[in-house]
C-alpha cells in the first residue's frame, strides 16, 4: 500500500468518526432535550372561538395540566376553515412540543370533506392524547308534532322534505350527523346550514327551523331553560344529565352513536419522549377531582389512555365519518 492511499484511508477513517460522533452527540442532545421538556411554556391552539366546548375543554385540561407539567399552557383561539386552519398551523409548527393543537371530531372529517388541504391530518398531525367525548343530542322546538324518534320518523313519512335539520355549517359534525339519520333512516329531512352553532341554535329556539344535532354540553341549558326538547341520545347509553331522554338505540336504531371528542395533537415527528411526557401529564390532568368534576357537570366523560389508542381511535374515527361524506357526497361549503 503506497503513502498516499494509506492518508486517504487514515482521513476516511477519521471524517466517518467525526461523523459518528457528530450523531451520537446529536441523539444525546435530542434526548436531553425530551427529558428536560418543557422548559417553557406551551401553546395549545383551539380551532374555534371562545366559549365553544372545544375551548372549554381546552381550559379545562390546560389549567390542570400547568400542575404536572410545570409551565404555563396558553389557550390560543385560531379560527377558521372548519378548524383547518390551526391544524394546519400546529403541523407546520417545530416538532418541539410547544405547539400543540386541541383538535374534536372535525380533525376525523376535515381529510375527507376538503379536496385542497395544505397538509394532511392523518400524516401531518400525531396523536398525543384523548381528553374525552359528549354524547350527541336531537333537539326540536317545543311546537314540533314528535317527542320520541319513532314519532319523527312517523312524520318524516308524511311530511316529505317540509322537515328540516339545521347544522353550524356544512360539513360540520351536526350536518354528518343528520347526513348519517336520514340514510340510515330512509327520510330525507332538509339541511340549512348556518355559520355557526349558535345562531343555529338561536333560529332553533326561534322555530325558524325544527331540528338539529348538538352535542350535550352545547344542549343541556336550553334543555334545562325548557326552550327546546330532546328527541334522543346518539349514545350508547343515557346520560347522567338527561337520564329521560332514550337513547337511538332504545329507538329501534341501535348503531346510531354519535359523539363529540377532544384530544390533543401535535406536529409529525415530535420525539418518542416528549409524546410520552405530555400523555402522562394529560392522563394525570384527568384523574384530577376537580378536571372530573367540571366535565362531568357538562355531560363529559374523560377518556385518556396511551397515544397509540389514540392513534387507533382516530384512524377509526376517519374512516367512519370518510363513509358518511362519500354516502352523502359531501363537500366542504
Amino acid at each position: 500500500m503506497n503513502k498516499t492511499r494509506r492518508l486517504l484511508l487514515i482521513r476516511s477513517g477519521k471524517a466517518a468518526l467525526f461523523s459518528i460522533a457528530a450523531g451520537v452527540s446529536a441523539m444525546a442532545a435530542s434526548v436531553a432535550s425530551a427529558q428536560q421538556y418543557p422548559a417553557k411554556p406551551i401553546r395549545l391552539m383551539v380551532p374555534f372561538g371562545p366559549g365553544g366546548a372545544v375551548d372549554i375543554v381546552a381550559r379545562v385540561i390546560g389549567a390542570e395540566l400547568v400542575k404536572h407539567l410545570g409551565q404555563p399552557v396558553i389557550v390560543e383561539n385560531r379560527t377558521g376553515a372548519g378548524g383547518n386552519v390551526a391544524a394546519s398551523f400546529v403541523a407546520k409548527s417545530d416538532a418541539d412540543g410547544y405547539t400543540l393543537l386541541m383538535g374534536s371530531t372535525g380533525n376525523s372529517v376535515n381529510g375527507s370533506l376538503y379536496t385542497n388541504l395544505n397538509y394532511d391530518p392523518d400524516r401531518d398531525l400525531l396523536p398525543i392524547a384523548l381528553v374525552g367525548s359528549v354524547g350527541t343530542v336531537l333537539l326540536a322546538h317545543p311546537a314540533l308534532p314528535a317527542n320520541t324518534v319513532s314519532e319523527l320518523l312517523a312524520l318524516a313519512k308524511g311530511a316529505g322534505d317540509t322537515l328540516n335539520f339545521a347544522s353550524g355549517g356544512g360539513g360540520t359534525t351536526e350536518h354528518l350527523a343528520a347526513e348519517m339519520f336520514n340514510t340510515r333512516a330512509g327520510t330525507s329531512i332538509k339541511h340549512i346550514p348556518y355559520r355557526g352553532g349558535a345562531p343555529a341554535l338561536t333560529d332553533l329556539q326561534a322555530g325558524r327551523v325544527q331540528l338539529m344535532f348538538t352535542n350535550q354540553l352545547n344542549a343541556l341549558p336550553h334543555l334545562k331553560a325548557g326552550t327546546l326538547k330532546a328527541l334522543g341520545m346518539a349514545s350508547a347509553e343515557r346520560t347522567r344529565q338527561l337520564p329521560n331522554v332514550p337513547t337511538f338505540g332504545e329507538q329501534g336504531m341501535p348503531e346510531f352513536i354519535v359523539s363529540v371528542w377532544w384530544g390533543i395533537f401535535g406536529p409529525a415527528n415530535l420525539q418518542g419522549a416528549v409524546v410520552e411526557r405530555f400523555n402522562q401529564s394529560v392522563n394525570a390532568a384527568l384523574a384530577s377531582p376537580d378536571v372530573l368534576a367540571r366535565l362531568e357537570s357538562v355531560g363529559a366523560v374523560p377518556l385518556g389512555g396511551s397515544a397509540a389508542q389514540f392513534a387507533s381511535f382516530f384512524a377509526k374515527e376517519s374512516a367512519k365519518w370518510r363513509a358518511v361524506v362519500r354516502a352523502g357526497n359531501i363537500k366542504a361549503e
